[in-house]
């Protein structure tokens, strides 16, 4: 048996209405499908490409809360790039839309630029050196 590709991603946030403004405003428009349970609120956004990321609401949640990359779970959201012009693209696009970003990272194995969501949860646009 092959592994799986990942399907999608959902991610906690103090805010789902605010990080949905936000990864469209950076990824484009998506569909939405809202969900509620008895003590949380999702979004769920789904692009052309396939890509599907949805931002849970949870009623406990301080607002202050903020993402920690060092704890156990999460590090940070890795979306491919096909090649090193594409990731300068998004770059480009962040400094466009005025949304802050780490350096143009140009590592051994590959090239990098990330950003941190509303809550601070790494947002890495990557492309493997072939």
């Amino acid at each position: 048996m092959r592994a799986p590709a990942v399907h999608h991603v959902t991610i906690s946030v103090t805010d789902a209405e605010t990080s949905a403004e936000w990864y469209q405003r950076l990824l484009g428009p998506a569909e939405i499908t809202r969900r509620e349970g008895a003590d949380w609120t999702r979004i769920r956004m789904q692009w052309p490409s396939g890509l599907v990321i949805g931002a849970t609401q949870h009623e406990g949640t301080s607002a202050g809360d903020r993402f920690d990359h060092t704890r156990v779970g999460l590090d940070h959201l890795g979306l491919a790039c096909a090649d090193e012009a594409e990731v300068r693209a998004w770059l480009e696009l962040m400094d466009d839309l005025g949304i802050a970003h780490g350096p143009f990272e140009d590592a051994p194995y590959g090239w990098a630029v990330t950003a941190r969501d509303p809550d601070g949860l790494p947002i890495e646009f990557f492309c493997l050196k072939q």
